[in-house]
Parts: structure tokens; sequence; C-alpha cells
């Protein structure tokens, strides 16, 4: 294991049962060291990692703040795109090291460390926007009324049935009017 994964390392066995805080710096190199990174490829943040140790479990929150370069869809420069997060993981204490679901791991009273680079690497990729619009074209030429795409507009199916229901046919109309 190289340099850069050990440095994102949390040795859980060294801390005892309450609450601990680890910094992380996250900059161009973080992001050199995964492979299939097309979004981001450099940024300046800080992830913070409060650790509450509790005798059957740990409980994880991830803070992540700062910036990452990101490229315009449209105009192909780059922007800083700001970023504020958090994200909660647990890890249970139980016989074996696995995965339960996305955020609780299962992991063993004597496993000596937690890797936390992928986690943090992925809280990032996941909150950056599929649609990445540098801010000074953000409104230019760009309709974010989701209910209108490519000129088209997409009525909600919901609405729809309402203006249905709405619409009285006229020969029923009349009809109604016999009741009163």
């Amino acid at each position: 294991m190289d340099k850069f994964w050990k440095s994102f390392e949390i040795e859980v066995i060294k801390y005892t049962e309450g609450v601990h805080e680890i910094d992380f710096q996250i900059d161009d190199s973080f992001f050199s060291h995964f492979e299939e990174n097309e979004i981001a490829e450099k940024g300046n943040l800080t992830a913070r990692v409060r650790l509450n140790i509790g005798a059957n479990l740990i409980e994880a929150d991830f803070f992540i703040k700062g910036t990452v370069e990101l490229v315009c869809d449209r105009s192909l420069e780059s922007f800083d795109y700001p970023l504020d997060l958090q994200e909660t993981i647990i890890y249970k204490f139980g016989g074996e090291e696995k995965e339960i679901n996305e955020e609780v791991f299962m992991i063993t009273r004597d496993t000596p460390s937690i890797n936390v680079a992928q986690l943090i690497y992925e809280f990032i990729l996941l909150s950056i926007p599929s649609k990445r619009i540098h801010p000074d074209y953000k409104n230019e030429l760009d309709n974010d009324d989701p209910s209108i795409q490519g000129g088209f507009i997409i009525l909600d199916r919901e609405e729809e049935s309402q203006k249905k229901e709405n619409t009285v046919d006229p020969r029923w109309a009349a009809l109604k009017n016999l009741k009163k």
C-alpha cells in the first residue's frame, strides 16, 4: 500500500469510546489516484471525519467542504464548483468484514484501521451535478424549468389528470342541472 492510501487510514483500534475528529486535505493529487476520473480532476477541499465510537458500532460523520474544478458542458471552460456536504457511515462490530448496504459496513473488533479515501471520493462525485454549467452561462439560453425539455412542454401526469377531472363534458353538465 503506497503512501497516499496510507494517509487516509484511520486507526480505529487505537481510539477509545467517545467522539474523535480527523481532518484530511483533498487536493489535485487526491483525484489522480482514482481510475475512471472524468468528472473532477482538481480540487481544494477539507474532509473532517467525526468518529463516535460506541460499544457496538462506530458512527462516522463526514463533513466535506471546498471546491472542485469542473469543465462546463456548454463552453468547455473550467470553473470552481463549491461543495459543502455531510454524509454518515456506520461501522458495526461483527464476526466478519463486509458491506451490509451503502451506509453500513461490518468490521471485526480487531480491525486495525479503516480507509476512508474511496468513501470521500464517492461522496464528492455524487454531489457533483450531472449537468455542469459555468456560472457565467447559467441563465443564458438555459431554461431550468423542468416542464420544458427540448422545446416541448412536458405536463405532469397528476396535473394533467386534474385538468381532465375539472373539465366536464357539456352533455353531462346539463344532467347535473336536473338534480338541482
